[in-house]
């Protein structure tokens, strides 16, 4: 049993072994999924931990912060790799694109970024929504991602292109998740209007 009661942010994945969670001192803790136990501290210097992902080749962790900041650490060494100051509000999702070259980001101030990850460029600054944007994932295509936001919409964009391809509008209420299937046919949102709703991929 692996408790981070304590902790606000978490993920965990089968590649690596642990379980990661973001605290309110700015730290990383990595608990052994096996050992149950904290095994490894990444210190960010700084705030709130609020977002926190895995790259998929299990080489990187990424974190956002509420001061607007992303830590990108090597997992197996501890080592701060990158940081990142382009939000200026907090940041409430991030995650890795399937091949684990970009790391696309969502904050309160409403827009969305792509970074290249091995050199940490700012790829694209993304608007579109008209409030926090306030979750973020990578289609398995490598080449679009899906974003949810308090101005209740659900958008698909073209990470190449750096545009939105298609917009949801069904939710009634702030979108707090979205989600793609395996496959990438299906995107599955849910909101504060109690709905779950499943989508076809328009791309």
């Amino acid at each position: 049993l692996v408790s981070v009661s304590d902790d606000e942010a978490v993920v965990s994945t089968q590649s690596t072994g642990y379980v990661g969670s973001g605290s309110h001192s700015g730290k990383i803790n990595l608990f052994g999924i096996e050992s149950g136990k904290l095994e490894q501290t990444l210190d960010t210097r700084g705030k709130f931990v609020m977002s926190i992902a895995y790259s998929p080749d299990g080489h990187f962790i990424a974190c956002g912060g509420i001061d607007g900041i992303v830590c990108i650490f090597d997992l197996a060494t501890g080592k701060l790799l990158h940081t990142l100051e382009g939000h200026a509000m907090p940041i409430r999702s991030l995650t890795f694109s399937p091949d684990s070259q970009l790391l696309t980001t969502c904050s309160d101030d409403k827009s969305t970024k792509i970074y290249d990850v091995q050199h940490a460029n700012l790829i694209g600054t993304l608007s579109g929504h008209g409030s926090y944007v306030l979750c973020v994932d990578f289609c398995p295509d490598n080449t679009h991602f899906a974003t949810s936001s308090s101005d209740r919409k659900v958008k698909v964009w073209d990470a190449g292109m750096r545009r939105a391809v298609h917009t949801f509008s069904d939710h009634t209420d702030q979108v707090w998740g979205v989600a793609y299937n395996e496959n990438g046919s299906k995107l599955v949102s849910v909101s504060d209007d109690k709905q779950i709703i499943v989508y076809e991929c328009p791309i």
